[in-house]
């Protein structure tokens, strides 16, 4: 875990997660193994649930998702906080992993994505995507989440050389959809699901 990706964590949690501190959250971190730090110091507070979820056992995975891409382990709308960094551009089908983001958060809540936009490749165990802010905004759209924010870090220089990530942050939210959006929503799931 780079230095630039986790100011931008600490960013979020004091800018949009502040109000919260004294109220119980369930904060879901996708990707969330221990590879050189993670982001679990930020959420310590006797009030948050903190969940690490990812694909292997390891250190800081509370859950091991068996499918990439349909989260089984994690019951829909029961997720007020989704995180996940330096995962998206090793994921190969985002639009799929976005809508399983969609799909555990509970109406009104928010995600925190951090991804790079630029930066040598890197395999774990593939390397596929620079994501800039037009793109994260693309795939909130696709999964009917509110943009809240995007916008990737061009001019951060940190000590430990993780500028050259030029990192990209999403923060969304799962807005209220009406019966028609849901159902769309559930079809495009289900679909997309079955083609992989």
């Amino acid at each position: 875990m780079h230095m630039s990706s986790l100011n931008k964590m600490d960013w979020f949690v004091k800018k949009y997660l502040g109000q919260y501190s004294d109220k119980p959250l369930k904060v879901l971190d996708v990707g969330s193994q221990d590879v050189n730090g993670t982001y679990r110091q930020f959420f310590e507070n006797r009030h948050w649930e903190y969940i690490g979820c990812d694909m292997v056992p390891g250190k800081n995975v509370a859950i091991i998702l068996k499918n990439a891409y349909d989260w089984k382990e994690i019951e829909s709308g029961s997720i007020d906080v989704v995180i996940t960094g330096q995962t998206f551009e090793h994921v190969e089908y985002p639009w799929i992993t976005i809508l399983e983001i969609a799909r555990v958060l509970k109406t009104e809540g928010i995600c925190c994505i951090i991804a790079p936009a630029s930066g040598p490749e890197h395999k774990y165990p593939v390397d596929c995507w620079r994501i800039y802010p037009d793109g994260f905004k693309a795939l909130a759209k696709f999964a009917s989440l509110e943009v809240i924010e995007a916008f990737t870090d061009w001019h951060g220089i940190y000590s430990d050389d993780s500028h050259i990530w030029h990192d990209s942050v999403l923060i969304a939210q799962k807005r209220i959809m009406n019966e028609n959006e849901k159902c769309a929503f559930q079809m495009k799931n289900v679909f997309l699901k079955g083609m992989i």
